[in-house]
């Protein structure tokens, strides 16, 4: 969708106010940090994080501000919810599958394959959410928290693709990578400084 027929929701006063054309949002004169937002956007950003809002009106985007990094504790969370959630839907499809199928030989190597299918699944599942707009596992939004770049801004698919796979160097051995979180500012593992990502809350509750 083109911007010129976005319509947008802007903050006035702390209040949503809205619908508004562009031409209406010129009226309102708006600054590069008033927040706004499209009816497709999940969340308001600064007017100068838009890149539509940013042509149309001069703005430059500036540098994301990070309040704080999500914590060993809050993605240790965020992950166990997401195997749990990728498990329990890779369960009910070999279960619903099984119901099909007569030979126990067959029903008992589809369970053997969940072994392997679960961690595929999971990669890939991360993958596409922490490319996506969200940012995240729905485990990770449950906790508010999200991957990123260094500078904050949205991954690539082959940049979080890049991320994942690089968790093989943070499990081994003994979880190193995963335990360097404690040891570093930012709180990355050792796949997040492979791979050049963060993970970071924008706001505090």
């Amino acid at each position: 969708m083109s911007a010129t027929s976005n319509t947008y929701i802007l903050v006035i006063n702390g209040k949503p106010e809205g619908p508004f054309s562009i031409d209406e949002l010129k009226a309102h004169n708006i600054k590069p940090t008033d927040f706004i937002k499209t009816e497709d956007m999940v969340d308001y950003k600064e007017a100068h994080e838009i890149a539509e809002l940013r042509q149309l009106f001069g703005f430059s985007k500036a540098a994301l501000l990070i309040q704080y990094y999500g914590s060993f504790d809050q993605r240790l969370t965020a992950a166990a919810i997401d195997l749990f959630f990728v498990s329990t839907v890779c369960a009910v499809l070999m279960f619903a599958g099984a119901m099909l199928i007569n030979s126990q030989l067959i029903v008992l190597i589809m369970t053997l394959g969940l072994a392997i299918i679960i961690p595929i699944v999971n990669l890939v599942y991360h993958v596409i959410m922490e490319s996506s707009a969200r940012q995240g596992t729905h485990g990770k939004q449950l906790l508010q928290i999200r991957v990123c770049d260094m500078e904050g801004n949205r991954i690539s698919f082959g940049n979080a693709a890049g991320r994942n796979l690089a968790k093989i160097f943070s499990l081994l051995p003994l979880f190193m990578g995963y335990l360097y979180i404690f040891f570093n500012k930012k709180q990355q593992g050792f796949h997040d400084v492979i791979a050049g990502t963060l993970v970071i809350k924008d706001r505090l509750d």
